[in-house]
């Protein structure tokens, strides 16, 4: 009788014991790739949560820094507390500090691409550079800080985005995967910015992405949502804009809506074509970076002399005009000024986002139109605080080409369902009015641009094949491995399959995870198993010139998350995942063919 255990005995038991737990996890949990993609894209939405509230704290930080006295005022009451020469100097002075930081930012990150996190997601593989991002991000908070007519949810999506791109390259992603996970985080900011969920998932969706397939959008909607909940634990942030409740009084109203949708139409190509048009003058001035960004804040200090309103992002007045706190010629003269103001932020390179301010413009022109049809005739306007709403909507919808987030993003922001009917109506008659008068949107051109340059090495067009999409350096065992390695193995990695490999190289099979069951409970026979008495021989290969939709037929008829890469020769080449080939249908799908 043993009194002492053999060590190599005692390691065996100890594994055995391990893998039983593998096992009885695998059978009643079984997790598969796309949860585990679910988890990852809830920490991605967790950790853009985290980066939105804190670029949001470092904004306020700086907008005392530029003298802004009193606690808790916002630009707007700054801007109005300051004398004139103050109005000039503060947005002047943030311009100049945020070309200094872009300035500097050439030499901090040294051959690194301005890339954003929209192209890393529809044209790029997923890798949004760091140091370039911070840098941006950092300019950003001067000139949002000092009070540029510029919105805040363009940085703060591309840091939710980059620590996204961080995640999944540590966790060494495929480039489908990590394209995914940086549209999570896109969609976590988003959602951060204007306590969004739906809305966040699908901006990322319609606009980039152009897919509303569930193989992301499933991950998308998790990101959101956890960034959401994040925010509104540390904030206590919910309804972004509290409106009074409004109602559609009379079927009459629809008629000056369907307008409002025509007008809003008409107004938002206006509205992006006018922002071409000063970055082409600004650039046109050939003034050193500093001077062209500290000229565009001079241009708002000046407006802000006298109309202080058109500093900041427009959000505080947006909130007077839905609860009717303008007069309309005072409102006309703002969304006027306003107008000039993001056309001198924006046309001077101002690092920030246009969406805020597209939402006031449509606020403006919708509390405007419903003034002056309520003045003619009441009953078809009772309400022009309900046209301010619906006019945010639609003329969102026009800008940016996407309708369905749109509305689902107007609702989300107010809670308000009584106006879901005039606003769908309004979105979708501005959308297809603007897609009639330009086919560019708010965020098309640049992308357009970029695509245009990055055709002839397109991710996936007709000729993408398996190889292009597998994974190197699977998890192998030899065909002569005992079953301590084996279980080692198992242990070590998440997959329910090992390949078998002989000493070429030449693949042989694979061992099952449950195909070792039995042995779970016998130590003595266990030790004299070898992987080549367990493997399957008829296990479904792969070639790496397959294309990619004669692939997925591998996968019909078995139960695998990763089929193996064989090449002519027999020798293993590496494995392609399940996931990553429906990703890529899915981008090959919506991507343009490339001639």
């Amino acid at each position: 009788m043993k009194l002492v255990m053999d060590p190599a005995e005692l390691l065996l038991r100890r594994l055995m014991r391990l893998l039983r737990w593998r096992l009885w996890v695998q059978e009643k949990l079984q997790p598969t790739e796309w949860q585990v993609t679910l988890l990852w894209a809830a920490f991605a939405g967790f950790l853009g949560a985290l980066a939105s509230v804190f670029f949001t704290g470092l904004a306020e930080g700086v907008h005392e820094l530029f003298g802004y006295s009193g606690e808790g005022l916002g630009v707007v009451e700054s801007m109005r507390k300051l004398p004139w020469w103050g109005c000039l100097l503060v947005p002047a002075l943030g311009g100049m500090c945020a070309g200094i930081v872009l300035l500097l930012g050439k030499h901090i990150a040294p051959g690194q691409s301005s890339t954003d996190y929209m192209e890393a997601i529809a044209i790029g593989n997923g890798h949004v550079p760091i140091r370039a991002s911070l840098v941006k991000s950092a300019a950003a908070l001067f000139s949002i800080g000092s009070g540029g007519s510029i919105g805040r949810e363009g940085p703060m999506v591309q840091l939710a985005a980059v620590l996204a791109s961080l995640i999944g390259r540590w966790r060494q992603f495929t480039p489908p995967q990590l394209r995914l996970i940086v549209a999570c985080g896109a969609a976590a900011g988003i959602a951060s910015a204007y306590n969004a969920p739906i809305a966040g998932s699908f901006f990322v969706a319609e606009i980039i992405l152009g897919t509303i397939a569930m193989e992301s959008l499933g991950p998308l909607a998790v990101s959101a949502v956890v960034a959401t909940l994040t925010v509104r634990v540390l904030t206590q942030a919910h309804v972004l804009y509290k409106v009074p409740a409004f109602q559609l009084n009379s079927p009459l109203e629809m008629g000056p809506y369907l307008f409002l949708g025509l007008l809003s139409g008409v107004l938002a190509p206006w509205f992006l074509r006018s922002l071409r048009r000063s970055e082409e003058f600004f650039v046109a001035l050939k003034l050193p970076l500093v001077a062209r960004l500290t000229l565009g804040g001079l241009a708002v200090g000046a407006i802000a002399i006298n109309v202080p309103q058109v500093a900041g992002n427009g959000y505080s007045v947006v909130v007077q005009i839905l609860n009717g706190g303008l007069l309309w010629k005072v409102l006309l003269g703002i969304a006027a000024c306003k107008w000039l103001a993001t056309m001198a932020s924006f046309g001077s390179g101002a690092p920030g986002g246009v969406f805020t301010p597209s939402l006031f413009m449509g606020a403006s022109a919708g509390y405007l139109f419903g003034m002056a049809v309520h003045a003619v005739w009441p009953a078809a306007a009772q309400d022009p605080r309900a046209f301010a709403l619906v006019g945010m909507g639609a003329f969102l919808s026009a800008a940016s080409r996407a309708p369905v987030m749109a509305v689902i993003m107007l609702f989300e922001m107010t809670l308000s369902y009584d106006i879901i009917l005039p606003l769908m109506l309004c979105s979708v008659i501005a959308y297809y009015t603007a897609r009639g008068f330009d086919a560019r949107s708010l965020y098309s051109e640049a992308l357009k641009t970029k695509t245009a340059a990055a055709e002839s090495v397109a991710p996936f067009s007709h000729e993408t094949r398996v190889a292009d999409l597998m994974r190197v350096k699977p998890p192998v065992v030899a065909e002569t491995a005992r079953f301590a390695e084996i279980a080692r193995v198992f242990l070590g990695v998440r997959v329910n399959n090992l390949y078998v490999v002989n000493a070429d190289g030449r693949f042989l099979g694979v061992v099952s995870l449950h195909d070792i069951k039995p042995y779970l409970g016998e130590p003595d026979l266990a030790q004299l198993v070898i992987a080549r008495d367990i493997l399957h021989e008829d296990f479904p290969r792969l070639t790496p010139d397959q294309p990619l939709t004669a692939a997925l037929g591998g996968f019909l008829g078995i139960v695998a998350e990763r089929l193996p890469v064989v090449g002519i020769d027999g020798t293993l080449r590496g494995s392609l995942s399940k996931g990553d080939l429906l990703l890529a249908l899915v981008e090959k799908r919506k991507k343009p063919v490339v001639a």
